[in-house]
């Protein structure tokens, strides 16, 4: 198929879209939006506040956008774009015949229709449109963040002093979960943002932005090994050994010497979680939900718009926007 059709059906697509329409560049993430379509360019509009320009999209860089994606039957590679061109796949999927695979993240040509590219509505609008049909998350942080809400309303943090000991084990119990339940389910999602991110570059989000790093990790070979390498080039083993902490402790159970011998001893007092009601647990948070499902008390619609805030924090923190969604906004936007 010759590329002039492939455009004119890109121009139809972009012309066809509602003004509010959102697109996401699949690197950077960006938003933008189609701020005209004319015979030769696309020009775009950028919508984050880092990005404050309007930036035409010319036919002859689609066209070897095009060409080069013909060439890879797999798809071509989105790293190998140069950092401005990010734009041009996010448009060029549009077309009912190209996608963008955040998996990979490539952009290929399809023998099928894609569909999947445009969402009708904005975030907020959907969230509103399920808010009838909210579940709860079935991750362990989401009970702990109840249960300390409870308790901050219900504790004068202004002077910690001043609060009963119960309570104060209370705050560090739930404090102590939820620092753990959180760095669990942080991993599990950087563990599914990892494949998602190709390139060195940040990628951004609402509330900050992210960006695939490398971390060096070293350990040495074989003692034997490392000394003799080492000699060889004319150092001597007596300038790396050193002593070694686990033989030392062998030592002292043979020897009469202590720890305060061959040791610089400096203790420091904390307090540790010993262990934790689950049953009490269960049971004040069954009788949170209950509360706020039975009563009419002002306070207590009060603390369900909290509640719903926070279960929206949370799926927003754990929401990852893919290369191939798009979006409108709404008028609270």
């Amino acid at each position: 198929m010759p590329f002039s059709v492939t455009w004119q059906t890109l121009l139809d697509e972009c012309e066809a879209l509602a003004e509010d329409a959102t697109l996401l560049t699949p690197l950077s993430q960006n938003r933008f939006r189609i701020a005209d379509v004319q015979e030769h360019r696309i020009v775009v509009e950028f919508l984050d506040r880092d990005i404050d320009e309007t930036r035409p999209l010319q036919r002859e860089q689609f066209e070897t956008l095009h060409e080069h994606i013909s060439d890879v039957p797999d798809g071509f590679d989105l790293s190998r774009l140069p950092a401005d061109a990010d734009p041009y796949p996010a448009v060029l999927s549009l077309h009912p015949r190209f996608e963008v695979d955040e998996g990979t993240g490539a952009i290929r040509e399809t023998d099928e229709p894609t569909g999947s590219q445009i969402i009708t509505g904005t975030a907020d609008t959907q969230a509103d449109e399920d808010a009838g049909e909210r579940t709860e998350p079935d991750v362990d942080v989401y009970s702990d963040a109840l249960l300390l809400i409870d308790a901050l309303e219900r504790n004068d943090l202004s002077s910690l002093e001043g609060l009963e000991t119960p309570a104060l084990i209370n705050l560090y119990t739930l404090l102590s979960d939820i620092q753990r339940d959180a760095n669990d389910l942080r991993q599990d999602v950087s563990d599914v943002l990892l494949d998602r991110l190709h390139h060195d570059q940040p990628v951004h989000g609402q509330f900050g932005s992210v960006q695939r790093t490398t971390r060096r990790n070293r350990d040495l070979k074989d003692d034997d090994e490392v000394l003799a390498r080492l000699e060889d080039a004319g150092v001597d083993r007596e300038r790396v050994l050193s002593v070694d902490r686990s033989k030392v402790d062998d030592a002292l159970d043979v020897t009469g010497l202590s720890e305060s011998d061959v040791y610089e001893i400096d203790e420091t007092e904390y307090v540790r979680k010993a262990e934790v009601d689950e049953e009490q647990r269960e049971t004040r948070l069954q009788g949170l939900k209950d509360r706020l499902t039975t009563s009419d008390d002002p306070e207590a619609e009060e603390l369900r718009e909290e509640i719903e805030e926070l279960e929206s924090r949370i799926e927003e923190l754990t929401e990852f926007k893919t290369g191939r969604e798009y979006h409108t906004r709404s008028s609270a936007e």
